[in-house]
């Protein structure tokens, strides 16, 4: 089969690889139809490196149509369209069953001190190969696969193996007061559904903020109040202050994570980590890594006292500095995590109706074939073309 694989810093190829094969009775092989790439595959094409090997299948984001099923699967069958949750979780452990795929006990990657694998995310998240290929082999297929029907176009469903849930959970956990305001930071695709969803959920106000023209756009032409961060730099804080009568967002979602603009040190370390020999790269990162944190020092000092941060940007510093003397001044309440995705994706099946109150046909600028994918990652790390998401047709 064709696949798009991790070769090197900045560096990955759709080459022919093995097909899979059924390993466990609970298994099943999905033919891929459509696949995304997340934000979060980029930390791989710039930083991760050291986790990966050359021919590393990438992908989190997939969905398609069963092509053979294991002994024991019961709830599917071949023909059966599908998508596949960025989680690898079993569905009956304890930790799934306290809605925590993220954790589950039964693919926690203990090596490193991990929660649940993950598709297509390097050696931390247990090197399981990843959907952005023709075929995918899937465990637990009675528990893991979300069973979709057929005739909607794929853009209705796919972003139930991420964007959704993800952003769904960043709003849960945001716990947005009925009529209250919440600033997201950072509009990419993530950022971008957590505004249409905090709305949808009855956010009074939505304040989204990011500098990328064609973001900053199709979030205003959702109905939500954006700012320009390019514009405001350090006086960001105050204006999002000013829009909510000096006394800051009830809740703030930071949607960017360590691709954060404006931190020179840590991304000059990231940088140099990208060059270091593997094992010394490791070494450095797990114990004095340092994040670029100016998204999360917004949000700590734009939300309002009392307030919550919903933190969904992906982090990977070790050593990362919090102003904690302010956190606690202000009471302000932090929750984060790895979406949960089979926790969320029962409530949101039901909005993915012909209505599409949440805009998931046409969410996608950029549907190109497999083949494309390696100048894809390379305009969407560059952020051109006006590129915020794209699917790859295998």
């Amino acid at each position: 089969m064709r696949a798009l694989t991790w070769q090197g810093r900045r560096d990955v190829r759709v080459e022919s690889v093995p097909d899979p094969r059924l390993e466990e009775p609970t298994d099943v092989i999905v033919r891929i139809t459509s696949t995304g790439i997340c934000g979060s595959d980029l930390h791989l094409y710039e930083l991760l490196g050291p986790y990966l090997d050359p021919g590393d299948v990438l992908g989190h984001e997939p969905m398609g149509v069963v092509e053979e099923v294991g002994r024991e699967v019961t709830s599917l069958a071949a023909g059966d369209r599908v998508v596949v949750p960025f989680n690898v979780s079993c569905g009956t452990c304890f930790m799934c069953g306290q809605g925590l795929q993220s954790q589950c006990e039964t693919t926690q990657v203990r090596a490193h001190g991990k929660g649940a694998a993950l598709f297509g995310y390097s050696k931390l998240y247990g090197q399981v190969p990843g959907g952005q290929a023709e075929l995918l082999r899937v465990p637990f297929g009675d528990t893991l696969p979300i069973k979709v029907p057929h005739g909607p176009p794929d853009e209705r469903f796919v972003y139930l193996s991420d964007v959704l849930p993800t952003a769904w959970q960043a709003v849960e956990y945001a716990a947005v007061p009925p009529g209250g305001t919440v600033a997201v930071i950072g509009l990419g695709p993530i950022g971008d559904m957590a505004a249409r969803i905090a709305l949808h959920r009855g956010a009074g106000r939505v304040i989204g903020v990011d500098l990328v023209p064609e973001r900053l756009a199709r979030a205003s032409a959702r109905g939500v109040t954006v700012l320009d961060v390019g514009e405001l730099g350090k006086g960001l804080a105050g204006a999002v202050r000013e829009l909510t009568g000096g006394r800051g967002p009830d809740a703030v979602i930071e949607a960017v994570g360590m691709e954060a603009h404006g931190a020179p040190v840590a991304r000059a370390t990231h940088h140099f980590v990208g060059v270091l020999p593997d094992a010394l790269a490791e070494r450095l990162m797990e114990r004095v890594g340092v994040d670029r944190m100016a998204a999360l020092y917004s949000a700590i000092e734009m939300v309002r006292r009392g307030g919550t941060i919903s933190v969904v940007g992906v982090y990977g510093g070790m050593a990362d500095p919090l102003p904690l003397m302010t956190m606690f001044d202000k009471q302000v309440q932090l929750r984060m995590g790895q979406a949960n995705v089979r926790r969320w994706s029962d409530a949101i099946l039901p909005l993915l109706t012909e209505d599409d109150p949440l805009g998931v046909e046409g969410f996608a600028t950029h549907t190109l074939p497999l083949e494309e994918g390696p100048q894809a990652y390379k305009t969407f790390q560059a952020k051109e073309d006006g590129m915020v998401k794209v699917l790859l047709t295998p």
